[in-house]
């Protein structure tokens, strides 16, 4: 048995193929640098890290932690606990909470679909008081319920103290762990994403605009959510489509709010105009056919389980290679469905991707007879 691997082809031969999804993340080599103190791009679809500046490192989150605020919210309306026309009582406490505000008034009920309106639009930090000890009876127990809630999630870093984002220093985040929020709240509620592409809420005869810079501007973002203290400076969380294909991008650290405006929209356009997606395979094609030791079939389909899409530099698609990687000849029995291979895709600077490849049939072992046979014909002639 030998270690055998086959170059299928090079991305220009591979044109008539076509996917969707893929199965594991490539990671691409920044090109470009920014003022901001953390930066993440990465793409929606095949989780392709386009830019990573300090991702992992712990930072007041600031107001973009309300995006587990609301997803907390999301969470249970989805799930039945909840209505959008629930209404919960404004407690002096969230009344009387300073920075940006939704101007909810002490004792007043207030619905539960406005209150993520004052959240997501108006950055409210009175309306997610509200909300907090509407769910959990307290600000701070339902901040550790967000902290569980980020763990379930695979956000092993966050932790929060409060519901606002406000200063303190034990509630950080990491620009990646703001990342994996914003597309969880894009998978898991769809029906609720509308409300970052909100430009404004009037309440209590108060109108207030999106403080989304990318909502105006047009390079198709939709979401999801800034944030501002001093220590933290200028961030935001935002996501865009262009032509079918939606980016994430996390900034923290930057000056002012023309900083954040500007450095989000260029990094965007950048991670735009720079990289693609391309389409290799479907979940389910035959990718290449491995040699078979005592089977009662001389070869095994292989076959590749999920739709396999990369993200690349639109500079390198002509120089990216797709090779399988399998120990040769695959020894009988082979059920169907085992990972007996590696699909290997590479290109210039980049680092490698790599998918399983399963059998598509049974091959059974050959009877005694026929083991016999090969063995002879394997002393005559070699291994297949």
């Amino acid at each position: 048995m030998k270690r055998y691997t086959r170059f299928l082809f090079a991305l220009g031969l591979a044109a008539g193929l076509s996917g969707a999804v893929l199965p594991g993340a490539a990671r691409a080599a920044a090109t470009i640098d920014t003022q901001a103190s953390q930066a993440f791009l990465v793409d929606f679809d095949t989780g392709a890290v386009l830019l990573d500046k300090n991702a992992d490192e712990l930072m007041p989150p600031s107001s973009m932690s309300k995006l587990m605020t609301a997803y907390m919210v999301f969470d249970r309306i989805d799930d039945g606990r909840l209505s959008l026309d629930d209404k919960l009582t404004v407690s002096e406490k969230a009344w009387r909470k300073g920075g940006s505000k939704m101007f909810v008034e002490v004792g007043n009920q207030v619905r539960v679909e406005d209150l993520l309106r004052g959240v997501i639009v108006q950055s409210g930090n009175d309306a997610c008081i509200v909300l907090a000890e509407g769910l959990a009876g307290s600000e701070e127990a339902f901040a550790d319920l967000m902290t569980e809630k980020a763990r379930e999630l695979g956000m092993a870093k966050s932790t929060f103290r409060n519901s606002t984002g406000w200063p303190d220093p034990n509630h950080l985040m990491t620009a990646r762990e703001l990342a994996i929020l914003a597309k969880r709240i894009i998978l898991d509620h769809p029906t609720h994403y509308h409300y970052y592409a909100e430009k404004e809420f009037t309440w209590n005869d108060i109108r207030q605009g999106n403080r989304n810079p990318l909502l105006y501007r047009n390079i198709g973002a939709d979401g999801l959510k800034t944030g501002h203290t001093e220590d933290a400076g200028y961030g935001l969380t935002a996501s865009a489509v262009q032509n079918g294909r939606r980016l994430i991008l996390v900034v923290n650290g930057l000056p002012s709010m023309q900083a954040r405006a500007d450095e989000s929209d260029r990094l965007l356009s950048w991670g735009f105009r720079e990289f693609d997606n391309y389409a290799l395979f479907k979940a389910g094609d035959t990718v290449d056919e491995a040699p078979v030791w005592l089977g009662a079939e001389e070869t095994v389909p292989l076959v590749i389980p999920s739709d396999l899409k990369v993200t690349l530099p639109r500079s390198d698609r002509n120089g990216m290679q797709v090779a399988v990687v399998y120990d040769s000849p695959i020894p009988a029995p082979v059920p169907a469905g085992q990972q007996i291979a590696k699909l290997r895709v590479t290109w210039p600077d980049g680092v490698p991707v790599e998918v399983p490849l399963q059998a598509g049939t049974d091959v059974e072992q050959l009877g005694p007879f026929g083991r016999i046979a090969a063995s002879v014909k394997f002393l005559l002639l070699g291994a297949p």
